[in-house]
Formats: structure tokens, sequence, C-alpha cells
């Protein structure tokens, strides 16, 4: 009998490999509604997603790490299947640590694919047993950053952010940046 499995040397799926769960790190700082369309649709395809927030040595943090992990939490309770947890350190330890074998990563722009592309190449080198997978941003999202949020914040009113981040994120912006 013909099975494309074997000629393929692909598996079919079974209840042993069908469980995924794939990790989604970033700094959040904060979380933005691009972030966000990459959560949930990675919910969709994913049987569990960690949200990894983490410590950018890189970066000047906004929000304490606190604040960002209950950011991010306030924003995904609507998906059952999506665990928000901090982490310091390199990526791949923490797929590790959550018994993932995916990494997952958001990218907005050609830039982004560029400084991923690095990255994936390095977390290649240090645990090879850790995919990473990239879901492009919606093109509606592609264009958010922090950078950009704290230029209209002060100017813009809750009904404009809320065009760029969640709800718990505008009240928190405010008190930030008031």
């Amino acid at each position: 009998m013909f099975s494309p499995f074997r000629l393929s040397g692909v598996r079919p799926v079974t209840s042993v490999n069908r469980s995924r769960t794939a990790v989604y790190t970033g700094s959040f700082d904060p979380v933005t509604l691009g972030h966000l369309d990459v959560i949930e649709r990675a919910s969709r395809i994913f049987d569990r997603l960690v949200v990894g927030v983490g410590i950018n040595p890189d970066k000047h943090s906004m929000f304490t790490l606190e604040e960002r992990v209950e950011l991010v939490r306030a924003s995904v309770a609507h998906l059952p299947t999506v665990v928000v947890d901090s982490f310091a350190g390199l990526s791949v330890a923490f797929v590790q640590e959550q018994g993932a074998s995916v990494l997952l990563r958001g990218v907005r722009s050609l830039t982004d694919i560029d400084a991923e592309f690095t990255m994936t190449l390095a977390n290649r080198k240090l645990d090879p047993s850790v995919e990473t997978v990239f879901l492009m941003a919606d093109a509606q999202y592609s264009h958010i950053s922090s950078s950009l949020l704290k230029q209209i914040t002060p100017l813009a009113d809750d009904a404009a952010l809320l065009r760029f981040v969640p709800p718990p994120v505008v009240r928190a912006l405010r008190g930030k940046l008031a």
C-alpha cells in the first residue's frame, strides 16, 4: 500500500507528538496589539503558549518586570492556553525550563528579520534542539513600537491609544507618562 509518510520520512501525527508547547519571549515594555496579535494567533497553533517576559540589559525599561508581567497577564486573560512568566538569562534556557522545543518570534519588518536571523543562528548554536518559528505581525500593527508609544501617549486620548495597546496598558501608560 502507498504511504506518503514512508516516502517522505514524515511521521503521522500521534498522541505522542501531538502536544506542542511554544515559548514567546520579549521585553514587552509594554505589550502592544502587535504582540497580542502574535500571541492570539500562536495560541490557535500550539496547545500551550508560554509568554516569557524577560530582562533586556541593553534597554532601559519603562515598566518594572513585575508590571510588565501583570500587563501581559491582564491582556491575555481571555486565552486559556496562554501562561505568562518572567525570566532572566537566555531565551533558549527558558524554552528548556518550560519543557518546550519551539521558540516563537514575532517580526514586524525587514529590520526585525535581520536581527532575528542573527539571534536564531546563535540560539541554534546554544541549543540545536530548539526550533525558532516566526509569525509576521499583522500589517496594521507593524509600525507599533515602545518608542512610538512614548512619543504619542502624552498627546493622544485613550481612544487613540487603544489602536496601539490593549486597555490595561492604556491605564498603565497614563500612570507612567502623565
